[in-house]
């Protein structure tokens, strides 16, 4: 593979990476507990749990982002077909489950949140579960691919 295309999905990566960690700095301060927004007393008991909800989401979904990282890495290394992918692949599909469960734990408060505020909450709270759950599926797929691709090298590496 050229070095071009995997050069380019670093920069896809780059850029999916800096407008989530703006969002966590500058973007939640809607959802800062200081924030006038709360002072309506139906929402004073959803600010906690929704920012910790969303801060916490974020953890898994960066970790994924330096996983899929270290998969470029190793496609421009040539080491594509090594137990080292096979990890990254690993750890991006648990990434992506455990954003589902972050989000799946969080829909009951994002409900509350749209009664009271008219948000689209839970809609929000759903693609990212849908897609989070994609990203899983479609890991978990090539990490299986991947481990067969691995052990037939393996074995054809001891016939030669």
């Amino acid at each position: 593979m050229d070095r071009g295309s995997t050069l380019f999905l670093k920069a896809a990566i780059f850029l999916i990476g800096v407008p989530v960690l703006a969002v966590c700095i500058f973007g939640f301060s809607r959802l800062h507990p200081d924030s006038p927004y709360w002072a309506l007393p139906e929402l004073e008991n959803l600010q906690y749990p929704i920012l910790i909800g969303m801060y916490l989401a974020m953890i898994p979904f960066f970790i994924a982002l330096v996983q899929t990282l270290k998969l470029l890495t190793y496609i421009d290394k040539n080491e594509a077909f090594s137990e080292l992918a096979v990890k990254a692949l690993r750890n991006i599909k648990y990434c992506a489950i455990a954003i589902s469960i972050m989000y799946v734990l969080e829909m009951p408060f994002l409900y509350l949140l749209t009664k009271v505020d008219d948000a689209p909450g839970i809609l929000i709270g759903l693609v990212v579960i849908f897609a989070s759950m994609v990203v899983a599926v479609f890991a978990a797929v090539l990490q299986r691919l991947l481990q067969d691709a691995v052990r037939i090298k393996a074995e054809n590496d001891l016939i030669v």
